[in-house]
């Protein structure tokens, strides 16, 4: 089944989606169901299809791991197996490139990696990949990662029960049933239409024009109440931005709120691990050299008597010498290898939380919010929902987001987390399994007001040196496939 058909305007499907109740005596959950139902395109107009769910009948396996290589000279060395560095190396691999990236951890992906845990597939930390990043389009083979779409809304809790908030210009009859709710007014209901027009409307450059002040104060000089802005965009966005306080700058949430209108928000089949996977994959063989740690960096001295080259210290105490050296990490380990004298912004953390769950307490893939502040959980997605090899068969697997790194042990948190989730879901919590519990301490480049002038900052350091990361574009995977190809620009122009 295709999940959005396109003919030149948006597409056209139907949800059917049952709500929750609650009893005196217990919490019942009535599975929201959701068909999607494709409508054929007009006459004399040709179908476009994006392809996000099952409609690719042999989907290719998800790819292993790239073999561990020694590490070795090259033209270019890549410090780095994140997006961003994937996206330079196979860049610079097409052109002809010698290439090696160093990676120090034992896979690719950098933050975008999926561990398989007992049957399971934990993502580090909720992702999502929005099929519209205009950047992941051209990188990335959308059909062979096998895309699953969620909801396009969300389930609020607030005042004891949930509540629908559907996307008006998908979900039209889902937004008109659910709107009484207590989520914001019709006014702001139609502010936020205003406001997404206004966001829809000019070209993609143009959002990073946006005035660049904090998104809180953007929400509301458009007339958003106070109650919409609590109830759905902090939980909301404050999970996107890993910042419930919405100081993130406006044109980042132009950016985002575009890329959500614009097309299905979705996951990989095989988790989001797949996305670096399928990059690495493009890779030739023995240009990933995993479990090996770079110590320094030194750019490259003309007057040097040898040959001008760059050079890269392993930890291990080897020296690495190429015409070119890319640091692609996140903007801390940059700015030790660098040796910055501008000390970098620290980032923004997230914890995440995964549950091995007998039977799923939302049966549909709809994200879940916290429209009250109660915390600790922001957000929480049943990822087999969305896909279902996320979990073996009669299993279900719940993601529950914290903003932040708590400062309670991981016991001490996961019982917090429970007790929030005995609220919304019931006892039948006390049935779920603790499976593993991620604190990502740089999960986002901090993106302040300010921080994004200009949308696309340097990335050559002079010496032979440049540098790739979100931190350079966005905090997004459209922002680290981006960079990495700004960098893989600048190092040919080099060479």
């Amino acid at each position: 089944m295709t999940g959005v058909i396109v003919w030149g305007g948006a597409g056209r499907d139907v949800v059917d989606v049952n709500g929750f109740s609650r009893s005196s005596a217990c919490f019942q959950h009535y599975p929201i169901r959701a068909t999607l139902l494709a409508s054929p395109a007009p006459p004399g107009r040709q179908e476009r299809r994006v392809n996000v769910d099952d409609s690719v009948p042999h989907a290719a396996p998800l790819p292993p791991e790239p073999p561990a290589q020694p590490p070795h000279d090259a033209d270019v060395l890549v410090i780095g197996a994140g997006l961003a560095g994937l996206r330079c190396a196979g860049l610079l691999a097409e052109a002809g490139v010698r290439t090696v990236v160093l990676e120090a951890g034992d896979g690719v992906g950098g933050r975008v990696r999926t561990d398989e845990v007992d049957g399971f597939l934990l993502d580090r930390g909720f992702q999502v990949l929005p099929t519209a990043y205009p950047e992941a389009r051209a990188a990335l083979d959308y059909d062979r990662l096998v895309l699953k779409p969620f909801y396009p809304g969300a389930l609020v809790w607030a005042d004891g029960r949930f509540h629908l908030a559907a996307d008006p210009t998908r979900r039209l009859l889902d937004a008109i049933r659910h709107a009484r709710t207590p989520i914001g007014s019709w006014a702001d209901k139609l502010r936020l239409l205003r406001l997404t027009g206004a966001i829809n409307a000019p070209d993609d450059d143009e959002r990073w024009t946006w005035p660049d002040i904090p998104t809180a104060d953007a929400l509301a000089q458009a007339g958003i109440g106070e109650g919409m802005i609590d109830r759905f965009f902090r939980p909301f966005l404050g999970g996107v931005f890993a910042d419930l306080d919405l100081q993130t700058s406006a044109r980042m949430f132009a950016f985002v709120w575009r890329m959500f209108a614009a097309g299905t928000t979705t996951v990989p089949e095989h988790g989001m691990g797949a996305i670096a996977l399928q990059l690495a994959g493009r890779l030739p063989q023995g240009t990933v050299a995993l479990d090996t740690p770079v110590q320094a960096v030194a750019a490259l001295d003309p007057t040097d008597g040898r040959a001008a080259l760059a050079h890269v210290t392993l930890r291990s105490g080897d020296v690495l010498s190429a015409r070119a050296i890319v640091v692609a990490t996140d903007e801390l380990a940059a700015a030790r290898l660098l040796e910055s004298a501008t000390p970098p912004r620290r980032g923004r953390g997230l914890t995440c939380l995964y549950f091995d769950a007998p039977e799923p307490p939302i049966a549909a893939p709809v994200l879940a919010l916290d429209g009250m502040g109660e915390g600790p959980v922001t957000n929480l997605a049943v990822m087999s929902a969305v896909s279902s090899a996320y979990a073996p068969p009669g299993r279900a697997l719940v993601s529950a987001t914290v903003i932040g790194l708590p400062q309670v042990d991981d016991a001490a948190l996961e019982a917090s987390v429970r007790a929030q989730l005995r609220g919304w879901f019931g006892a039948v919590v006390d049935d779920w399994r603790h499976l593993r519990t991620y604190r990502i301490a740089e999960a986002l480049p901090d993106q302040a007001p300010g921080r994004l002038v200009p949308p696309i900052r340097p990335h050559i350091l002079g010496g032979g040196l440049f540098v790739a990361g979100d931190h350079r574009t966005n905090a997004s995977i459209d922002g680290a496939l981006v960079s990495g190809r700004v960098a893989a620009e600048a190092v040919l122009a080099h060479l």
